[in-house]
């Protein structure tokens, strides 16, 4: 009997490492997209910052800009994005963060794309115009110079979840230590998601009076 016992006992206990083992499998073929800034990545950084980060399948993301100096200044920035015959599964989880001091105490242009998931898209846009026509200073909607994003999807994702895709963890953050500091012009687009569209866009025009 007590033979018989050790037995059933090995054999369970071989049973739940068997399925252990399985449940280990399938979480490590588990599609995970994660985009991550951390520890002191870019902190203390000055000048013209572009950070373009994307986990997952089909994303588009731009940063742009433009400076413009002179008697008649003039600057234009036109941007389009296009994702065409789009087939792509969708993953288990997707997650896009900023933590640590990332980019603390950075100055000036700082423009950031970061993007978790399929088919979305990004782009970041400044546009400055210093004249010597006029006086003043002035600042301009975005509608007079940029014709928004133009961003077109085509196609559709698919794979296990495409039935239920709200089911997937989605998480964007961003920890209160990153970017704490910064100083300048900040833009952020922050995705964790499918088919999402996102912008920033600033133009600013300057008259000066002939010297």
């Amino acid at each position: 009997m007590v033979r018989l016992f050790a037995v059933a006992w090995a054999l369970l206990m071989l049973g739940l490492s068997t399925a252990k083992a399985q449940d280990g499998y399938a979480e490590m073929l588990r599609y995970l997209t994660t985009s991550s800034i951390g520890g002191n990545a870019l902190a203390g950084a000055s000048g013209a910052i572009a950070v373009n980060l994307a986990a997952g399948d089909s994303n588009l993301q731009s940063n742009a800009a433009a400076l413009a100096i002179g008697p008649l200044a003039n600057v234009q920035i036109e941007q389009h994005q296009r994702i065409s015959a789009l087939s792509a599964s969708v993953p288990d989880a997707m997650v896009a963060d900023i933590s640590g001091n990332a980019l603390s105490g950075a100055r000036g242009l700082i423009s950031i794309n970061q993007a978790s998931g399929v088919g979305n898209r990004e782009a970041n846009a400044i546009a400055v115009a210093v004249s010597l026509a006029q006086q003043g200073i002035e600042e301009q909607t975005s509608s007079t110079w940029l014709a928004g994003l133009g961003a077109q999807t085509n196609g559709a994702a698919g794979g296990r979840s495409q039935a239920n895709p709200s089911s997937s963890p989605r998480s964007a953050s961003v920890a209160g230590t990153a970017l704490r500091g910064a100083e300048g012009v900040v833009q952020l687009n922050q995705i964790a998601g499918m088919g999402n569209t996102a912008g920033n866009r600033l133009l600013i025009t300057v008259d000066l009076p002939p010297r």
